[in-house]
């Protein structure tokens, strides 16, 4: 008979474990139906790393499937808005140059070509400031909605900043106190098997069992079911992105500054240095290759990073924490009844927060294609192993991009990004494409593509690559309709401005309601 599926049971809390478990719980009505029973167990020996500020706007959507409110997420998890990235210093290494990559898409994007226009008669503006007022709205450090805009609505789109810690405590209440999720805090000592190697329950040091009949692997990098116990191999990433290493600190806020509305990202000579904005502080870090530096010289430029704002007295006395991690993906991802969510299913560097992204396309289809039985787990694996292989790989052609693009010869780390061997042959065979031809849904052609062919213009032409123009016209490059979506986004700029609030000025709204 084929086993039908009642038992879910998560391994490890954190961002991954918990939502994997709210999602789950939320889709499946597990409090009000009883037929399927979710338990999340984690152990008490181990921390949970408590970094991945930065959300997709895909968040807003997950919040809300899950039944917490904005306000409650926004008051509990210390959480701002974000409205892109941007990248300083990436081009050239000249102080001062920057560009956008916002997470909006330009009005008009799939009707006319914007960039051929841009390229022809505004090139001496920044190409995501002439197509879209989301770069206006960061740069003046202004909120993505009014006062009155009803919650997880926007008027220009937005993810979160959060802090990390307090956003899995708050997951962790809500899913056991309102979705029925059972949580056990026990540390797992051994992995029972049964005949067909699926694995048929955990034994608990304390001496308890639990069974199930679907485990969800959320244990971080050690992978405890998909790695120790299945030794799924990891494949690793470290010729193509060469980050290995984290050096992060929390900076604190000595007045009322306002809260930047995107993630900062300024490249260094070995890496880059994250930036985030949260209401009572800042969240900033420095990821970097320990084959081109030492940990004490980007400690030293960390410092260096944030004294530009504090002062060198108090950057020094700041405590600064290391990470070390493997860039790479598991070759598969659900084995048997066991599939890794989260940093269990790999981790390269958070060039552009993929990570809580990648957690929540998994748990989407995960709980979208929950299969019924146990037989039709092994089709439901077998899609999901190919389709998020291909997601891992989007995402590390499109983090390299960013090192590709770059005109920095400043350093062996920039040198060595440069060099053909390091680039993945998808990547480079569409670069020398878009000589041509500016990034189009051909390129991109999933119904669910990680990131969409907008974001690969905002890089290629933020980074000062130039495209070919055509020397015929087309219906898709009309000048005349491009002309007036771009008088638009100016006209958006000014109404913006007059309409809403800075980042923080909205955040002290959210946080003095009841």
């Amino acid at each position: 008979m084929d086993k039908p599926i009642k038992k879910i049971v998560i391994v490890g809390g954190g961002s991954a474990g918990w939502l994997t478990a709210g999602v789950l719980a939320a889709e499946h009505k597990v409090a009000q139906q009883q037929s399927l029973e979710i338990t999340l167990v984690e152990s008490p020996n181990v921390k949970t790393i408590g970094v991945g500020e930065g959300t997709w706007p895909s968040m807003r959507n997950t919040l809300d499937k899950i039944g917490i409110t904005e306000l409650e997420f926004i008051q509990q998890c210390d959480a701002s808005f974000k409205q892109g990235s941007k990248f300083i210093n990436w081009q050239t290494g000249k102080d001062g140059e920057f560009y956008y990559h916002p997470f909006m898409t330009p009005e008009g994007y799939s009707q006319i070509d914007l960039q051929k226009h841009w390229q022809a008669t505004h090139s001496q503006q920044a190409f995501a400031d002439t197509i879209n007022a989301q770069y206006h709205t960061c740069e003046m450090g202004l909120a993505p909605k009014q006062i009155a805009t009803p919650p997880y609505a926007a008027v220009t789109n937005y993810g979160y900043h959060l802090n990390a810690g307090k956003f899995a405590t708050l997951l962790q209440k809500h899913c056991t106190k309102k979705l029925a999720v059972k949580h056990l805090v026990a540390h797992i000592e051994r992995i029972v098997s049964s005949p067909s190697g699926d694995i048929e329950k955990l034994a608990t040091q304390d001496g308890q069992t639990i069974e199930g009949d679907l485990f969800i692997d959320c244990s971080g990098s050690v992978g405890l079911l998909i790695n120790k116990h299945f030794n799924i191999p990891l494949i690793k990433q470290d010729n193509i992105l060469f980050n290995d290493c984290a050096l992060a600190t929390q900076v604190p806020y000595f007045q009322q500054n306002n809260i930047a509305s995107a993630t900062l990202s300024t490249a260094q000579t070995s890496g880059w240095i994250w930036d985030i904005g949260l209401p009572s502080r800042r969240g900033v870090g420095h990821t970097y290759s320990s084959a081109h530096i030492s940990d004490a010289e980007a400690e030293q430029q960390l410092r260096q990073y944030i004294a530009s704002s504090i002062g060198d007295e108090e950057s020094e006395k700041l405590s600064v924490r290391k990470l070390a991690f493997m860039p790479g993906y598991r070759e598969k991802f659900w084995h048997k009844n066991c599939v890794a969510v989260g940093m269990s299913a790999g981790f390269i560097e958070p060039l552009e927060a993929s990570a809580l992204a990648m957690i929540e396309l998994s748990i989407t289809m995960i709980s979208e294609q929950l299969p019924q039985t146990r037989q039709q787990m092994d089709i439901t694996a077998k899609r999901f192993n190919s389709r998020f292989s291909y997601r891992w790989q989007r995402v590390i052609e499109f983090l390299k991009l960013h090192y590709v693009l770059s005109q920095r010869r400043d350093s062996d780390y920039w040198r060595d990004n440069q060099q053909t061997v390091s680039i993945p042959d998808r990547l480079a065979e569409l670069i020398e494409l878009w000589k041509y031809q500016p990034p189009s849904r051909y390129d991109f052609i999933e119904n669910e593509e990680v990131f969409p062919s907008a974001s690969y213009q905002y890089v290629l032409y933020g980074m000062g690559y130039h495209t070919q123009s055509h020397q015929h016209q087309t219906l898709f490059e009309n000048n005349k309709i491009a002309e007036q979506l771009f008088a638009k986004v100016q006209l958006q700029k000014q109404q913006f401005q007059q309409g809403l609030p800075t980042n923080r000025a909205l955040i002290n709204h959210y946080c003095q309601q009841q």
